[in-house]
C-alpha cells in the first residue's frame, strides 16, 4: 500500500506545482515568457523532490507510460500496473483541486485551453520521448541522484524548446483538464496529447531496447 501511497503524493505535488505556479505567474505579470520561467522552475524542482522523495518506496513513476514500460519489463506485475495508474490519477485529480483552492478557484473546472496542431503534437511526442530514454537509458551508467538530475533538466529544458511546453504525462495532463487556467488543457486535446505521449513512449521505449542490446 505504501507504494501506492507515494504515487498518489507524488503526482499531486507535481500537478500542484505546475497548476499553482501558473495560476500565480498570471497573477504576478502579463509577460509571457516570464510566466513559462515561473511555471517552468517551479514545477521542476517539485519534480525533483518528488524523485527523490519517493523513490525507494515506489519507484517515483508518477507517469502511466513509466508504469506500463515497468510492467513489460516485468518490474511490475499487471495489477500493480493499473494500482500504479489509478494512483496517479488520483494524486492528478487531487493536485490539481489544491492547486485551484489555493487561488480561491473551483476545486475542479473544465479548461476551455485548445492546445492543438500538428507542431504541437510532434513536440509533445518528443518531450515524451526524451523523458523516457532518460529514465530508462540501461547505457547511461548514472547513479539514481544523477537520473533524478536529469529527469528534471530535461523537462526544464523541453519547456522552452517544444512547442507544447512538455506536459510528457498523461495522468498530469489529465490534472490540467480541470483548471480552467495558465496551465489548463481542453478535454478535447488532452485525448490528443495523451496519443502522443503513448507514442513517444513506445518509440523511446523501442530506443532503448536497440541501444542497449549487446
Amino acid at each position: 500500500m505504501k507504494r501506492y501511497l507515494a504515487e498518489v503524493c507524488g503526482t499531486a505535488l507535481i500537478v500542484i506545482a505546475v497548476v499553482g505556479s501558473g495560476i500565480m505567474a498570471t497573477n504576478l505579470t502579463m509577460d509571457s515568457g516570464v510566466q513559462l520561467l515561473i511555471n517552468c522552475m517551479s514545477t521542476v524542482l517539485a519534480l525533483y523532490i518528488a524523485i527523490v522523495s519517493f523513490r525507494d518506496i515506489s519507484g517515483a513513476h508518477f507517469n502511466p507510460i513509466v508504469s506500463m514500460i515497468a510492467g513489460v519489463k516485468g518490474t511490475l506485475s499487471s495489477i500493480q500496473v493499473l494500482f500504479y495508474v489509478v494512483a496517479q490519477a488520483i494524486g492528478a485529480l487531487a493536485g490539481v483541486a489544491i492547486a485551484n483552492s489555493f487561488f480561491g478557484k473551483e476545486a475542479w473546472a473544465i479548461s476551455s485551453t485548445t492546445r492543438s496542431g500538428t507542431a504541437t503534437l510532434f513536440a509533445e511526442v518528443l518531450a515524451s520521448a526524451g523523458l523516457i530514454i532518460v529514465i530508462f537509458a540501461g547505457w547511461m551508467k548514472i547513479s539514481q541522484d544523477l537520473r533524478a538530475a536529469l529527469i528534471s533538466i530535461w523537462i526544464a529544458s523541453a519547456y522552452f524548446f517544444t512547442s507544447s511546453t512538455s506536459f510528457a504525462n498523461p495522468v498530469v495532463s489529465l490534472g490540467r483538464v480541470f483548471t480552467d487556467s495558465y496551465a489548463g488543457i481542453s478535454p478535447q486535446s488532452f485525448i490528443y496529447f495523451a496519443m502522443a505521449q503513448l507514442l513517444g513512449g513506445i518509440l523511446a521505449f523501442g530506443f532503448v531496447k536497440v541501444m542497449d542490446s549487446q
